[in-house]
């Protein structure tokens, strides 16, 4: 992790929470205290970091000892850490430790989910860039810790061409001579709405790998035959649970869906002081 990044994350999270004082916990006598995290149900842990850095953010004499590291699986029930220092930095920093713990471990357990269901096939499981603002790189994280893959992490450190840019560039022709010739150094995505698309993208060179958006499962087996290895094929649009193995049996290369990062359901943690 990138720590100045986690750091600066924590603490706009802190801003934002505690604001002006935590006038509730100011009611606390200010003494030492001991706690634990406790996890309410099966989960892919994630967001250690972030929440360890909340809590020495408000108290760096706080003492966490942590039962596990990130990627890990706990059950119901278990102590994910024991927390010993001030009562009122702990309290204090509860809720954003537990926001990042239970958001990061719900993509963390969601990919994992998911990356089990096609673990038996080719392809791999990539995340995408609809994330939460301001956590894309959280995010994106707790993806790699469920065993998922990163797509590219923003605007800059790739050229996608989608449908939108094909249309302005005129043709998918134009449109990858004008990316190769302005970007030679980065990866180029081409998304391909069809399979004629895809017979046009097939012969031109420098394109690192082809996207099939909302293509069907017949389409999609066809693409990979049309293909035949010449280029790494990614599956794209509405994918979720009960469609991710039929899209993994067709062989692809890459499947990518926003599930994993926008669609998720915050894993059940608590903080009980002793």
């Amino acid at each position: 992790m990138n720590k100045p990044t986690v750091e600066s994350v924590v603490a706009l999270a802190l801003n934002e929470d505690i604001g002006t004082g935590d006038v509730s916990a100011s009611l606390l006598k200010d003494e030492k205290v001991a706690a634990q995290i406790i996890v309410r149900e099966s989960a892919i842990i994630c967001g250690i970091e972030y929440a360890q850095n909340a809590f020495l953010s408000l108290d760096k004499n706080i003492q966490i000892e942590w039962q596990l590291n990130d990627g890990d699986r706990m059950d119901k029930n278990q102590i994910l850490c024991m927390i010993s220092g001030t009562s009122r930095a702990i309290i204090s920093a509860e809720r954003v430790a537990l926001n990042f713990l239970q958001t990061l471990s719900a993509v963390a357990t969601k990919t994992r989910y998911l990356v089990d269901k096609i673990a038996h096939t080719n392809a791999q499981l990539l995340d995408t860039r609809k994330t939460i603002p301001g956590l894309r790189l959280a995010q994106k994280y707790a993806v790699k810790c469920g065993g998922g893959v990163n797509h590219r992490m923003g605007l800059y450190d790739a050229v996608m061409l989608k449908e939108n840019h094909i249309i302005a560039a005129g043709s998918i022709g134009c449109a990858i001579k004008s990316a190769m010739q302005k970007y030679p150094n980065l990866p180029l995505i081409v998304e391909v709405e069809n399979l004629t698309q895809l017979q046009q993208v097939l012969p031109l060179d420098g394109v690192e790998r082809v996207l099939c958006d909302n293509f069907s499962i017949v389409d999609l087996a066809q693409a990979v035959r049309l293909s035949n290895g010449k280029l790494p094929l990614e599956a794209s649009g509405n994918i979720d649970e009960n469609t991710i193995l039929a899209v993994a049996k067709t062989g692809v290369d890459y499947i990518s869906t926003g599930s994993i990062t926008k669609n998720i359901q915050a894993i059940d943690l608590s903080l009980r002081f002793n």
